[in-house]
C-alpha cells in the first residue's frame, strides 16, 4: 500500500493504492468530508485487484479547487476522467461511498464503456432541489457563500480532540477509522490541528441538478450495479423510483449505518460480495 498522484491539468489529486499489477482496477469514491482512508477496512479483503482510493479534490491530500472554482458533484466526474485518460485506466470498478456513489454513478451513465461494474454503499444519486424551492434556496446558497468569506473554524489543541470529534459526529464511527480518518484529513501548524479540507465543501450547491435528471442518469447506467445499505443507514424509503430506473440492480441489506463499510463485519460482508461477483 503506499501513496500516488495523479497530476492533472488543472490540479493534483492524490489516491492509496494497493494491488499494482492486478488485472482489475477498482476505483474507490469516498463521502462528503471523508478522504481515502474510509476504505482501509475493505482494502484488507479486496487484495486480488488493483486498487485505488481516491482522495476526491478538496479532501485529504488532494488539492483544493483554485478560487473561483466549484465543487459541483459533476466536476467529480470530469476529474475521474481525466485521470482515467492519463493513465490508461480504459475500463474500471467504480466503488463509492455517499457523495462517492454519486459521482459513481453519474460517471457510468454519461461514460457507461467505461465502466465494468459499479457498487455503491449507501448512496444513489446526487440531492436535488425542490423545483417549487429553487429561488429560495438559491439565495440562501449565494448569501452562505458570501458569509463564509468571513468565518474562520477554530483549530484543535491535538489530535485526540479531533478524533473524538470525528467518532461522535452525526454517523459515528470506531476509534479505528476515526483515528484512520484524521491521520489523513487533519494538518498540524503552530495554532493546533485542523482539517485539511476545504471549507467552500460546507457550502450547499448554488446550482444541483433536478430529479428528472438523476431519474435520466440512472436510467443511462448499463453496468450491473450492487447498493448496500446499512440497516441504521440513511433513509431510503423514498427511493424506490430511483431504484426503478436501473436495470441491473441487487440491493444488499446489511448491520451497520452511513459508514458501514468502516465497520469489521460489513465491511467483510460487502468485500466477500465484491470478491464473489466481480470476476
Amino acid at each position: 500500500m503506499h501513496e500516488v498522484t495523479y497530476a492533472l491539468d488543472h490540479l493534483t489529486l492524490r489516491a492509496i493504492e494497493s494491488g499494482q499489477g492486478q488485472p482489475e482496477t477498482i476505483i474507490a469514491l469516498h463521502g462528503w468530508l471523508d478522504n481515502a482512508s474510509s476504505f482501509n477496512e475493505l482494502r484488507k479483503h479486496l487484495t486480488n485487484f488493483h486498487f485505488v482510493a481516491l482522495d476526491l479534490a478538496g479532501h485529504g491530500h488532494s488539492d483544493h479547487r483554485p478560487p473561483g472554482d466549484t465543487y459541483y458533484i459533476w466536476e467529480n466526474v470530469s476529474d475521474l476522467l481525466s485521470l482515467m485518460d492519463l493513465h490508461g485506466y480504459n475500463k474500471v470498478t467504480l466503488l463509492g461511498h455517499s457523495m462517492g456513489a454519486s459521482v459513481a454513478v453519474l460517471f457510468a451513465a454519461l461514460f457507461p464503456e467505461r465502466v465494468n461494474r459499479l457498487y455503491m454503499i449507501e448512496g444513489m444519486g446526487p440531492p436535488v432541489y425542490d423545483e417549487k424551492k429553487l429561488p429560495q434556496l438559491m439565495a440562501e446558497a449565494i448569501l452562505k457563500q458570501k458569509r463564509l468569506k468571513r468565518r474562520t473554524l477554530r483549530p484543535y489543541p491535538d489530535l485526540e480532540s479531533a478524533i473524538k470529534v470525528r467518532m461522535t459526529s452525526r454517523w459515528p464511527v470506531s476509534r479505528q477509522s476515526a483515528e484512520w480518518l484524521v491521520e489523513r484529513g487533519v494538518k498540524h501548524d503552530e495554532t493546533g490541528y485542523s482539517w485539511c479540507s476545504d471549507h467552500r465543501l460546507m457550502l450547499p450547491s448554488i446550482n444541483r441538478m433536478t430529479e428528472k435528471q438523476v431519474m435520466s442518469c440512472l436510467k443511462a447506467v448499463k453496468a450491473p450495479v450492487r447498493l448496500y445499505l446499512g440497516l441504521d443507514g440513511i433513509d431510503m424509503s423514498d427511493a424506490q423510483a430511483r431504484m426503478d430506473q436501473l436495470e441491473k440492480l441487487d440491493v444488499i441489506r446489511l448491520p451497520g449505518n452511513h459508514h458501514l463499510h468502516m465497520d469489521a463485519e460489513p465491511a467483510l460482508r460487502i468485500a466477500t460480495d465484491i470478491n464473489n461477483t466481480l470476476v
